[in-house]
């Protein structure tokens, strides 16, 4: 959710089961006063927030404690996702996601659970060695902290290339379970701007095998065929723990309504 989803989160709130992992975005135009509020209601909504901060977003140390002292005021910044973000020059101190991890600053607020980001398809604007190398670090600076984490990726509509990163990872020595993101349902042509922005693979071959049609952008998809691949190819001894992390593209309350009769009709299968 973005600091401006209050609302959308309190309607869909009665889908969703209490203690879910809800992320809060830290968007360019929205204050800290804004992301503040929005992981409170999150938390008093019975969820658990996830804020996240972003590296290259941070004008200052000062604006980060300030950020990190007021999620531990209102006891809502134990977990957090730490991410470099989009833009191309930091506007202050902090070059990446590990830079914020290093200043020790996280767990000195009682940040206790860390998400960082993986990349199954690569990056448009980072090289396959650089990602690795950044995931690697920060694995390994969480585990010299005793800290936990996750890693939370990039969403895609192929799920071939998320195995295959999958086992890479834990070639490398990643243990962390791994989040995959998943598009929540939306429609074709919203879900296709998403994935220009973010160097996600839409090729006509992945589109059919994700469940849309590139001549047809009206309609709306959501992550059936995917999710059941996902499960045929999983192998706990070659992907670790896995787990996913639903993208409410098409909303909130779209999202949680689609994921409950997803379940209901798996349990029934």
């Amino acid at each position: 959710m973005t600091g401006k989803d209050v609302p959308a989160l309190e309607e869909a709130a009665g889908g969703i089961p209490q203690g879910t992992r809800i992320n809060i975005t830290f968007l360019a135009g929205e204050d800290p006063g804004m992301r503040l509020a929005a992981a409170r209601a999150v938390k008093r909504l019975g969820f658990v927030p996830v804020p996240h901060i972003s590296a290259r977003r941070l004008p200052s140390r000062a604006h980060l404690e300030e950020f990190l002292a007021g999620l531990a005021a209102d006891g809502t910044g134990e977990n957090v996702f730490v991410v470099g973000g989009d833009p191309a020059r930091p506007e202050g101190p902090y070059e990446d996601a590990l830079a914020v991890i290093r200043t020790g600053l996280l767990q000195h607020h009682g940040v206790r659970h860390i998400g960082i980001s993986g990349y199954p398809e690569g990056h448009p604007a980072i090289a396959d060695r650089a990602l690795w190398s950044a995931l690697t670090d920060k694995t390994a600076a969480l585990g010299a902290e005793r800290l936990s984490g996750d890693v939370i990726t990039q969403f895609g509509f192929d799920v071939d290339p998320v195995l295959t990163w999958l086992e890479a990872a834990r070639a490398r020595g990643v243990r962390l379970p791994v989040r995959i993101g998943v598009p929540g349902p939306a429609g074709v042509r919203r879900l296709l701007g998403y994935a220009t922005r973010f160097g996600v693979a839409s090729s006509a071959s992945v589109a059919r095998k994700y469940g849309f049609s590139l001549t047809n952008l009206m309609g709306t998809t959501g992550p059936d065929r995917f999710l059941h691949a996902l499960a045929r190819g999983y192998d706990p001894a070659r992907h670790g723990v896995v787990k996913v992390h639903f993208y409410t593209f098409g909303g909130l309350r779209a999202t949680s309504e689609w994921i409950t009769t997803f379940r209901q009709g798996h349990a029934q299968a």
